[in-house]
């Protein structure tokens, strides 16, 4: 049976189409943890390297816009695609994340999940050595700094009465104590080691929003 992850258009969030998209994105994080963005990114790469070239205009004193003439053909960023090796465990199953021209991948992490209380996933990945070709990944962390602190975030838990805290409480540079000999593995252990160090922690007051 064929699996069909989600991929999202993000140059529809702004129009008519915005209620749908923002409904696959909630389904992409509570289900998958995942989800492939479309052309958006390819769009901002073009206007920085367009605004690059302005600039190098500038330094050479050449007519403004000379060098984006010169690349006019090139309209979009040229990335190797054509090479899979990309897997995501979804429902105990390692699923093939097909290469998607234009796209870049989203992968949410632990810490989301914590702050979620788990309703938005951190998905395991991986990544497969082909005889096909040569892959390169190119990944971009967006993470908190290493005092702060992480913890289901209180607005959401309140809104789940039924549902307890299910996630540890801890600062992010613990955390990363622990990930590298951990980093192969499901978020369990991590998660674990967290909750033994969270009893042994005393956290001051944390300033909520």
């Amino acid at each position: 049976m064929e699996v069909v992850f989600p991929v999202i258009d993000l140059s529809k969030i702004n129009g008519e189409e915005r209620g749908a998209t923002m409904d696959m994105i909630k389904d992409a994080c509570e289900s998958w943890g995942f989800f492939e963005v479309m052309k958006q990114f390819a769009v901002e790469l073009k206007k920085l390297a367009e605004k690059l070239l302005d600039i190098l205009c500038e330094n050479l004193r050449l007519e403004q816009g000379y060098l984006k003439k010169v690349f006019y053909g090139s309209k979009w960023p040229n990335f190797g695609t054509k090479v899979s090796g990309l897997q995501l465990l979804k429902d105990d199953q390692w699923i093939d994340v097909a290469p998607l021209k234009h796209s870049i991948i989203i992968n949410l992490g632990d810490q989301l999940e914590v702050i979620t209380n788990g309703k938005y996933k951190s998905v395991m990945h991986r990544v497969l050595a082909q005889t096909d070709g040569t892959q390169m990944s190119i990944a971009s962390f967006y993470n908190p700094g290493s005092d702060d602190v992480i913890y289901p975030t209180p607005p959401l838990v309140d809104k789940e009465v039924e549902k307890p805290i299910a996630h540890p409480k801890f600062m992010f540079e613990d955390y990363m104590k622990v990930y590298p000999a951990l980093k192969f593995e499901d978020n369990e252990p991590r998660f674990e080691a967290m909750k033994i160090m969270e009893s042994t922690i005393s956290f001051g007051p944390v300033a909520t929003v």
